[in-house]
């Protein structure tokens, strides 16, 4: 049954047109903003941009912003991977500035460098360079030296690459008592912060970061948490990630020889729970290795 109005009562007043008119633009603001800062954010990680030989020269003397430098190395690499010789030859004007990066540039530069220089192994200048990064501080850079050496058809960097598909130390850059701050299983990737290091100076109590270097899985911590250390001392022991025993095995597919098949077979028979691909890619190194051998 139909509810009369009743006429004592007041009706309610009537949204004011102007206000749901605010809160739409509002919700459109909102919407907007949603889907800006996600193209934003890809815009400025996203090394895909083409840049011109103009801005190639400003990005890669850009050292204030290494994203920039990093950018435009991603794409000097994709000019001389083109399928086009004329591409090709215009990234050979910017070859100075690759070596001045490798030889002066921060750790993540230096390494995308030596990247870089082993899409070209037709230049003598970066062969010698990648020869010298071999010796660099950051084992980063040495793995990526070594990984470009073999495209120069050099296996000097066979040490480094050995060593990717071995357990790392972590050693403690300065005394004090260790504050373990991950555990063991625990993934890990260069810069990750796995623990500090407590000291005493002479300007009091001070906290100082233990970053990892490179990538991988935490095994085990080597001395107990809140222990004391020394300078050097290797304090946590880091499995290698896949992808780099992936590297290897493929470094080593070109260069390997007798003393690598023990690992190469231990890696082909799934030890340390590895991936398939990764052990289909042992399987391929070894076979790789063992036809040199007996020609």
């Amino acid at each position: 049954m139909p509810v009369e109005p009743n006429p004592d009562q007041p009706n309610p007043a009537p949204a004011k047109p102007g206000l749901k008119r605010r809160w739409l633009f509002v919700i459109l603001a909102l919407t907007f903003l949603f889907v800006l800062m996600p193209f934003l954010f890809w815009q400025a990680t996203w090394f895909g941009k083409p840049l011109d030989n103009a801005q190639l020269a400003k990005s890669l003397n850009d050292r204030a912003n290494p994203r920039e430098v990093q950018h435009a190395l991603s794409q000097l690499a994709d000019r001389i991977l083109a399928p086009s010789p004329d591409v090709r030859d215009s990234a050979r004007e910017f070859y100075p500035q690759v070596v001045q990066i490798a030889q002066t540039g921060q750790d993540e530069l230096r390494l995308t460098a030596a990247w870089v220089m082993g899409q070209d192994s037709s230049v003598p200048g970066f062969h010698d360079e990648l020869l010298a990064l071999l010796q660099d501080a950051n084992p980063m850079v040495r793995r990526n030296a070594a990984l470009a050496l073999v495209r120069f058809h050099d296996a000097a960097g066979i040490a480094e690459i050995r060593s990717m598909l071995q357990p790392s130390n972590l050693a403690a850059p300065q005394a004090g008592a260790l504050d373990q701050r991950l555990k063991p299983a625990d993934a890990i990737n260069p810069g990750t912060l796995v623990g500090r290091i407590d000291a005493v100076n002479a300007s009091g109590n001070t906290k100082n970061e233990l970053r990892s270097q490179i990538p991988g899985t935490i095994d085990h911590w080597l001395v107990p948490d809140k222990s004391s250390v020394v300078p050097g001392q290797p304090v946590l022991l880091v499995d290698p990630s896949n992808d780099e025993i992936w590297e290897a095995l493929r470094a080593l597919y070109l260069i390997g020889d007798a003393q690598d098949l023990p690992m190469i077979d231990n890696i082909a028979r799934g030890a340390g729970d590895v991936p398939l691909r990764v052990r289909q890619q042992a399987e391929i190194a070894a076979s790789a290795v063992r036809s040199r051998l007996a020609h």
